[in-house]
């Protein structure tokens, strides 16, 4: 059976963005007779908000749509990303970095260059060159510091020939080189956008993700991530953005466009249909 999801984070209001993705995730489980479940990615605690994750529901259910409960917190399943970080750990792909931004700026400065990926400037290794006793030391000190994944060793151990597909897209080769050594976990968080969407999508038993054009590029990681930790594959469907007048993507910090503020100028949801036009079959 076909299952999709919804997987915001309450850190702002609900957009028309936003409405997109729902709307076209249910959908396509409506078409199926699948499933459409939701999921509230609030691992940023310092901006996860409960007002937000309130909101998220009275605009999903205003837009006419209807889920599974019970909806999977990510604040709930810390555990889970330990357990697939204690995986990785074991396989000997990731390492810690302690450097600043600041740091990763300055270092980027002194080399002249930095390839750029979809996510900005690729980290340039700087910590992946310390040495153990160096790394132990400052960790004894309290250093902060991130956990990242060394690709190189990952795709090693990946193989070279993990093959994915996209609805929209066709298939793919997994290439996830430019993102680099992206970070996986922080010190207090056990956990990032990466690593969590992985284990999630396999713990809820998503068969098609649906999301965003500009998240292609990190399904090339994910699907490396799935291979190293024994997760199954899903397919993707990756759809069209929402823009503005100007085409910038439309952002939470956008209130003219949020949920909200259409509902309470009077808008529908079959107004917001028409808005975005005909949902891609």
């Amino acid at each position: 059976m076909l299952v999709t999801r919804f997987a915001p984070s309450p850190t702002g209001w609900l957009h028309l963005g936003h409405a997109f993705a729902a709307l076209f995730a249910a959908d396509e489980a409506r078409r199926s007779g699948g499933r459409f479940l939701l999921r509230m990615e609030d691992i940023d605690s310092t901006r996860s908000k409960p007002e937000y994750e309130a909101a998220i529901y009275e605009d999903l259910h205003w837009l006419g749509l209807q889920w599974e409960e019970p909806v999977r917190k990510q604040s709930d399943h810390f555990a889970d990303y330990r357990t697939a970080l204690k995986k990785l750990e074991s396989l000997d792909v990731l390492y810690p970095c302690f450097c600043t931004r600041r740091e990763i700026q300055d270092e980027i400065a002194r080399a002249g260059q930095a390839p750029h990926g979809p996510e900005g400037p690729v980290y340039p290794g700087t910590c992946k060159k310390l040495g153990r006793n160096e790394t132990e030391t400052r960790i004894a000190e309290g250093r902060d510091y991130a956990l990242r994944l060394d690709l190189t060793k990952a795709m090693v151990l990946a193989g070279c020939n993990l093959h994915w597909e996209d609805l929209s897209h066709g298939k793919f080769i997994a290439d996830p080189s430019a993102l680099g050594d992206v970070v996986l976990a922080r010190k207090d968080t056990p956990t990032s956008y990466h690593l969590a969407v992985v284990v999630d999508d396999a713990a809820q038993g998503i068969t098609l993700v649906t999301r965003g054009e500009d998240l292609l590029p990190a399904t090339h990681l994910h699907r490396v991530l799935q291979q190293l930790l024994g997760l199954p594959v899903p397919i993707w469907k990756h759809h069209r953005l929402i823009t503005d007048e100007t085409g910038k993507r439309l952002a939470k910090r956008d209130d003219a466009r949020s949920l909200r503020t259409l509902r309470e100028l009077g808008w529908t949801p079959e107004r917001v249909r028409d808005e975005l036009g005909k949902l891609p079959s």
